[in-house]
């Protein structure tokens, strides 16, 4: 059986994968997973800069699909998420009012 979408979950050093047949499967499974990850974080030093925990990418969520497609949901320091596409040239993606990280992705790419 083949299975067009891949999810890729980074949180620190753990990485998890995992494939399914349909976009709305991969998005299920992207907010199921993303979800629980609400860990904050302090400000960080590095390289000589001070980032602010809005500045930091604790986590990232990422779907790989058919026509080289790639969409995802960072979750920030501070708890808060944010949807992009594309994979070299990230493109934050817009919320509407009231719409979430995740309604803003599943928005972009169709999602029932």
């Amino acid at each position: 059986m083949h299975h067009p979408w891949k999810l890729t979950v980074r949180e620190g050093s753990r990485v998890e994968r995992s494939r399914h047949a349909d976009l709305d499967a991969a998005l299920l499974a992207l907010e199921a997973r993303v979800g629980g990850l609400g860990a904050t974080r302090g400000a960080t030093r590095a390289f000589m800069r001070s980032y602010d925990p809005v500045g930091q990418v604790a986590a990232r969520a990422e779907l790989a699909g058919p026509g080289r497609l790639r969409a995802g949901v960072d979750v920030r320091g501070d708890g808060s998420a944010e949807a992009f596409r594309g994979r070299l040239r990230r493109e934050v993606v817009d919320q509407a009012p009231g719409e979430d990280a995740f309604a803003a992705l599943r928005r972009v790419l169709g999602g029932a």
